[in-house]
């Protein structure tokens, strides 16, 4: 009896490694869609990587001196054009890159840390900070203080934002995927982070106030957020020439307060 009753145990763990063999796929989906990512075995959480973020500044200040340079030396329009187009391209590259760089870093309501792993950064924090390392001259304590509205109007005219209260999140994304390629800034109820959009669509770069708690790169589908907000205001750094030649001039930025 005691033989029968162990062979039968023993079938039951076959049969069932078996089926979670064949039905792995949809059990990691099932298990993602749960918020326990990281118990999948060989799945790694971002890390911070604060020496490339250092390589990544000092890089940015160089193509904005020499970049800079060239502008204040162009004769004419369509020569300043040239020079405008090629620092539309540093920056939509380099933001990004500057913001992967935070992946992982620990979200806090108080967060003011200014170096990828290094203590916590709340969302304003974290928008600032990319911002001033990629050389823009604003005072990141200020901007980071001010509500999302007041950062975006930091940068850019009234005339510029786009502002969506109450709108279904899946049109509010199929009006995003419109957009030409480009960095953004996007401000929520209580919430701002960076929109990314490119040729397959866009991503949401955020330090979140919501599991896991960190900065994170969120794809449209994955960017709860983003689809939870009633209120949503955006605007594109990268595609204002106003925005790009304040930044080869190294022009100090006042920032827009509420008072």
């Amino acid at each position: 009896m005691i033989r029968f009753f162990f062979r039968l145990l023993l079938l039951c763990v076959v049969c069932l490694a078996a089926l979670g063999w064949w039905f792995r796929d949809d059990v990691l989906r099932t298990w993602e869609k749960i918020g326990k990512p990281l118990l999948v075995i060989g799945r790694k959480s971002p890390t911070p990587d604060p020496v490339r973020y250092g390589v990544l500044k000092e890089e940015a200040e160089r193509w904005r001196l020499d970049l800079g340079k060239r502008y204040r030396a162009a004769e004419g329009k369509a020569a300043q054009d040239t020079v405008i187009s090629e620092a539309q391209g540093f920056l939509e590259a380099a933001l990004p890159d500057l913001m992967l760089c935070w992946l992982g870093t620990p979200w806090d309501f108080n967060g003011t840390s200014e170096i990828p792993g290094e203590g916590k950064v709340a969302c304003g924090y974290f928008v600032a900070t990319v911002l001033r390392d990629a050389g823009f001259r604003v005072n990141r304590y200020k901007l980071a203080r001010e509500p999302s509205e007041n950062i975006l109007r930091t940068f850019l005219p009234r005339s510029e934002l786009e502002r969506r209260v109450g709108a279904p999140y899946q049109d509010y994304a199929d009006s995003l995927r419109q957009y030409q390629s480009g960095v953004r800034i996007v401000g929520l109820d209580t919430h701002v982070g960076f929109i990314v959009s490119g040729p397959e669509g866009f991503r949401f770069i955020h330090s979140s106030g919501s599991s896991p708690w960190s900065v994170v790169d969120e794809s449209e589908g994955d960017a709860e957020v983003l689809k939870r907000s009633n209120y949503r205001v955006h605007g594109s750094l990268t595609d204002n020439r106003e925005v790009i030649r304040r930044w080869l001039e190294g022009e100090k930025i006042e920032v827009r307060t509420s008072s």
